[in-house]
């Protein structure tokens, strides 16, 4: 009779440990379809946690690489926009120092013009002392404050510093967000003597408002800087172009190695939702067809009398 009675035990135990089984991998299964990864705990696959957990630091470095790029980006943008802007008010400056460099106007005239071009020098000093996205000066390097300031004669002096912050794009590249003010602005005057636009044409309106003794030829003279420095300006401006061509580059790279390793932690451990449900289907129809065996053997007679 005890053997009977062990058979029996024997019988209900197994038939419990594997409902039991049966009904935990559904729960995975459902844990699965829930959470989106395959793997619950590190210890299912030691190998494929490492290198997910690997893939998660890449992705979030990642992150803050583009986050630096957006800076990048927004900032040369707006160096972009003001140089575009300072090259439009120096076209204007040269028209206006060809009409004063005319024999045929008055003083009165000049002066007038004058006047319209210190206009343009502010807005060509406001535009200098422009600021990044972060409140800094846009082109006075790692300057917090302006790039140039006033003298007391009125002329502008650079008084930003010589360098420049880096910001990092990822995978060992950086990009300088902007220029210094005297990249793009100082040049190699006619005379042979170093100078920038904003000089070149305060110099030019206080000539034309009675600071010369010759103004028409001190517009003709200037009318050469003008040219010059509108050149190196230009140059300036496709240093900066280039400069988002290349955040472009290396944004379309990380949008690529992005999806690589999404592409990779899916084979690792994402979840085929599809081939998830089906397996959860088959592990629940199993599980219903053991139970129900179960049920129908537990209540044979053979299995009452032994009991």
């Amino acid at each position: 009779m005890s053997i009977v009675s062990t058979s029996t035990s024997a019988f209900f135990e197994r038939a419990r440990r594997d409902m039991k089984d049966l009904r935990t991998q559904a729960e995975n299964y459902q844990a699965q379809m829930s959470s989106g990864s395959k793997l619950e705990r590190s210890s299912d696959n030691p190998v494929a946690a490492s290198r997910l957990r690997a893939l998660a630091r890449q992705e979030k470095l990642s992150g803050i690489d583009q986050t630096s790029a957006r800076r990048a980006n927004a900032d040369l943008s707006l160096a972009d926009a003001a140089m575009s802007d300072m090259a439009d008010a120096l076209i204007h400056a040269q028209e206006l120092a060809m009409r004063a460099s005319s024999s045929t106007l008055t003083d009165i005239q000049r002066a007038s013009i004058g006047e319209e071009l210190d206009q343009i020098f502010n807005n060509l000093l406001s535009l200098a002392n422009a600021r990044d996205s972060s409140g800094h000066a846009l082109f006075g390097g790692e300057s917090a404050g302006d790039a140039y300031a006033l003298e007391a004669s009125g002329k502008a002096v650079y008084v930003g510093t010589t360098g420049s912050r880096e910001l990092p794009l990822g995978d060992g590249q950086s990009v300088t967000p902007s220029l210094t003010g005297p990249t793009f602005l100082s040049f190699g005057a006619a005379d042979g003597s170093v100078t920038d636009l904003l000089t070149v044409v305060h110099t030019l309106a206080q000539a034309l408002k009675g600071g010369s003794a010759d103004p028409a030829g001190a517009a003709g003279n200037a009318l050469a800087d003008l040219r010059t420095g509108l050149d190196t300006l230009s140059t300036g401006q496709t240093v900066i172009g280039t400069r988002l061509a290349w955040i472009d580059v290396t944004d379309d790279r990380r949008v690529n190695l992005s999806e690589l390793r999404s592409s990779e932690e899916a084979d690792l451990g994402g979840v085929d939702l599809a081939t998830a449900l089906a397996q959860l289907q088959e592990t629940m129809t199993v599980l219903e067809a053991s139970q129900a065996s179960f049920t129908r053997l537990a209540s044979l007679s053979l299995f009452d009398r032994m009991g």
